[in-house]
């Protein structure tokens, strides 16, 4: 295993991969690796050639007021986790050597990024394509993957790769999960034993929704507002958004039908979750 931190190293071993004929699988991180990360990581052992997982924290994906100073990092940790479970290479670059000296560029998709985490996180996606792209060009995977959890992020970098025609394949994993249901997620790490107590809260109302639909509604408004109620009931929980939207579009729908996907995100304290449920609706 060899952890690279320059592009020329990188791009010179993507050709040097490619000439033999070999495919490669792509994990990208931004590091506090846990269950939910190395889950995609045997994905890609499973479907690729080669593995390599990047480890980046993204400094244009992040908000002024939000956590990227304080953004969990452990590097050595991740290493040792990363070639227990297999991985051929690491690319884990400086932000200087990733984005170099007045970084003007950016790609962003327009639409669905409109809603849910786009609209109370604004310029988010636009970090996050223009990084990922960036990935993209200089590894030049067969394949990608990428966890469920943050499912509005799954929609905008299909599209992504949809429109710029990106001659690779996007892997969805399923939401790894605690064992009370929490979404494994690094920013769990934030949480002080009783935020952690409340956090499960979140996947409970998804589940309420869920159950709602199931059992027949289909006013999403009366669905989300049950939500809503729910945690509204749990004193320490503020929230950003619970939506029930299309989950191809991510428009909010008024008539649950078809595939849909409930999301929403939570303030435990001073941590932002999200989560998503999907379903398809007859």
């Amino acid at each position: 295993m060899e952890v690279i931190q320059k592009i020329s190293r990188l791009k010179s071993l993507s050709k040097k991969i490619k000439s033999l004929n070999k495919t490669i699988a792509f994990v990208p991180t931004m590091g506090a690796l846990h269950e939910g990360h190395l889950n995609l990581v045997d994905i890609a052992r499973k479907i690729g050639d080669v593995v390599i997982v990047s480890i980046f924290v993204n400094p244009i994906q992040f908000g002024p007021n939000e956590d990227f100073e304080k953004y969990p990092r452990n590097l050595s940790k991740d290493v040792e986790l990363l070639t227990k479970r297999g991985v051929d290479y690491i690319f884990t670059p400086e932000v200087n050597e990733f984005y170099g000296e007045n970084f003007q560029t950016y790609v962003e998709v327009k639409e669905i990024t409109k809603y849910l985490c786009g609209a109370s996180r604004p310029g988010h996606f636009r970090g996050v394509t223009t990084v990922v792209s960036k990935l993209f060009s200089i590894l030049k995977p067969d394949f990608a993957i990428f966890g469920q959890k943050d499912g509005q992020q799954v929609v905008v970098i299909k599209k992504m790769v949809k429109d710029l025609l990106f001659p690779l394949k996007i892997i969805v994993s399923p939401i790894i999960r605690e064992n009370d249901g929490l979404a494994m997620s690094s920013r769990n790490s934030y949480l002080s034993k009783e935020e952690r107590e409340l956090a499960v809260n979140l996947y409970k109302g998804l589940e309420l929704g869920s159950s709602l639909i199931l059992n027949g509604e289909r006013n999403s408004s009366k669905v989300s507002e049950a939500i809503k109620n729910f945690l509204n009931e749990k004193n320490g929980i503020k929230i950003d958004y619970i939506e029930i939207v299309d989950k191809k579009t991510l428009k909010p729908i008024e008539n649950i039908k078809d595939e849909i996907m409930i999301a929403g995100a939570i303030y435990v304290g001073k941590t932002r979750l999200i989560d998503n449920i999907s379903l398809y609706v007859s």
